[in-house]
């Protein structure tokens, strides 16, 4: 060996590779029995690689709660820089690997579709012209359960039972309508029931809204009910009434000057998810965009 030669695991201490994806799983999953089964592994070979990383690091990386585990402080900081490094190694790996044609099936909810994806699709083209995109729309997940779907895009909660799911992005809601419907709105309290049509949505709360603007009001139970929400955004610019509207939704309508905030009071609701059903983990094409569209709407 040449003199003043070090290996490069001592040069950088590195931890052991091969706990890295057994941590991310973990963090991800809350439970090294889930994580276990996601990476085809027995749940003690599990713990026995976050046990090593932990013993590198110097560092308690989870607490052990009695049949559940949580990050601790240390854990959640080092768990950005793994999922990071993760997502970087596996672009990197699939970009090296032969093209091959890749047909991806996604179901997304139709304002999503137009407003967000669309556009993120003919960037991923550019990139993998060998990818083959077959888009449709749905609320539900019936194209996913029933596999006529690869990917779903979708507006709920943490669990979507049967599915795999991905959070894009967290949103906040907040009334909007036309700008001459806006000038005639001063407070919150300008939303009566009996002067004002209120737009409603089966997935989205005034209730809520009305709580963190300061107003008493209950959630209305009467008014056009649209299950699409680009059917009620449209409508709201047509001054049908005001919609309660998620932000990555409204914000295009906003930029443009179609429509109209005449309140700043938000508050928080869903979040957007990518959903698709377990065997996605099979097609190397589909995780691929996955992880390249979690990594946009980050970036977003």
């Amino acid at each position: 060996m040449q003199a003043g030669f070090r290996p490069a695991a001592a040069m950088h201490d590195l931890p052991p590779l091969h706990t890295l994806p057994a941590f991310e799983a973990a963090a991800r999953l809350g439970s090294f029995l889930a994580a276990a089964e996601a990476l085809h592994l027995t749940p003690s070979a599990v713990s026995h690689r976050i046990r090593l990383l932990e013993e590198h690091l110097g560092q308690s990386l989870f607490e052990r709660r009695h049949r559940a585990i949580a990050l601790t402080a240390a854990g959640r900081r080092y768990l950005a820089v793994v999922r990071d490094t993760l997502l970087r190694l596996d672009e990197a790996s699939a970009e090296l690997r032969a093209p091959e044609k890749t047909r991806l099936r996604i179901s997304a909810a139709p304002a999503l579709g137009s407003k967000w994806l669309v556009s993120r699709v003919a960037a991923w083209q550019q990139q993998h012209p060998e990818t083959e995109f077959s888009l449709g729309t749905a609320t539900s997940l019936a194209p996913l359960l029933a596999g006529e779907a690869d990917i779903g895009l979708r507006y709920g909660e943490e669990e979507w039972p049967g599915l795999l799911a991905w959070k894009l992005f967290e949103e906040r809601v907040f009334p909007v309508c036309s700008p001459a419907l806006a000038a005639q709105l001063h407070t919150p309290a300008d939303l009566d029931l009996g002067h004002v049509r209120l737009l409603r949505h089966p997935l989205l709360s005034w209730q809520r809204w009305f709580a963190a603007a300061g107003v008493k009001h209950a959630e209305p139970k009467e008014g056009p009910l649209y299950e699409d929400a680009l059917l009620m955004l449209e409508a709201a610019v047509a001054g049908h009434g005001v919609a309660l509207m998620a932000e990555t939704l409204a914000a295009p309508y906003l930029a443009e000057g179609r429509l109209s905030r005449p309140f700043a009071a938000d508050c928080p609701d869903r979040s957007f998810y990518v959903v698709a059903p377990p065997a996605v983990q099979e097609k190397r094409g589909a995780m691929d965009f996955i992880r390249w569209l979690v990594r946009s709407a980050k970036a977003a």
